[in-house]
């Protein structure tokens, strides 16, 4: 069990760090390019969202084969782990939306 939640925690950081850095780092070029950085920002973090997701979670197709295999064979508890990882990473990377859009001044 412990595995499983730092494997949880480990997944949620990832996401909410790339949203955050890919942001922040994102908005470094609205800056060279004479554009405002806010907007840029907020759009960084709408489309990364997704991404950093299915990036935390080390390649969605695995952890989508993972869930529908354990749901055939009965495999209750796996399915559940499954589900934990896919909602942690989606968490971690609403989270850090939802942070920029603070940031921004930008209701989500």
């Amino acid at each position: 069990m412990e595995r499983f939640i730092e494997k949880l925690l480990y997944m949620f950081l990832t996401a909410l760090g790339m949203i955050i850095g890919g942001t922040l780092i994102g908005s470094v070029s609205a800056l060279l390019a004479g554009q405002g950085p806010l907007r840029t920002m907020a759009d960084l973090a709408r489309d990364l969202k997704i991404w950093a997701a299915v990036a935390a979670i080390g390649g969605a197709f695995t952890s989508l084969q993972v869930l529908e295999s354990s749901l055939l064979e009965g495999h209750i508890t796996t399915a559940v782990k499954q589900l934990g990882f896919i909602f942690s990473s989606f968490a971690g990377a609403h989270l850090g939306y939802v942070l920029i859009l603070m940031l921004v001044g930008t209701k989500p």
